[in-house]
């Protein structure tokens, strides 16, 4: 009996993933790149950005995350002005 092909099917042959799987994952791939909700939900045909929301919303980045990139910023900034001084 052949293995299965990449993992993508099972041991009788049959698709482990159906069209959700691969529209899920694209959606979380487009999420993680920095597509905006608003652009998700007309690329995956959402009616309201609720429902994109309602599906998706825990995979965008939460307020903690903007605070920590804001820290990294201005640890940059701070590190950069040190240099400059230094010079």
């Amino acid at each position: 009996m052949p293995k299965p092909a990449l993992g993508l099917v099972d041991a009788q042959g049959r698709p482990k993933y159906g069209l959700h799987s691969f529209r899920h994952f694209f959606a979380s791939w487009a999420i993680e790149r920095g597509f905006t909700a608003k652009r998700l939900q007309a690329l995956l045909g959402h009616s309201s950005i609720q429902m994109t929301f309602d599906i998706y919303g825990h995979l965008f980045p939460s307020l903690e995350d903007d605070h920590a990139k804001f820290a990294a910023g201005e640890l940059e900034i701070t590190a950069a002005r040190a240099t400059e001084d230094a010079a």
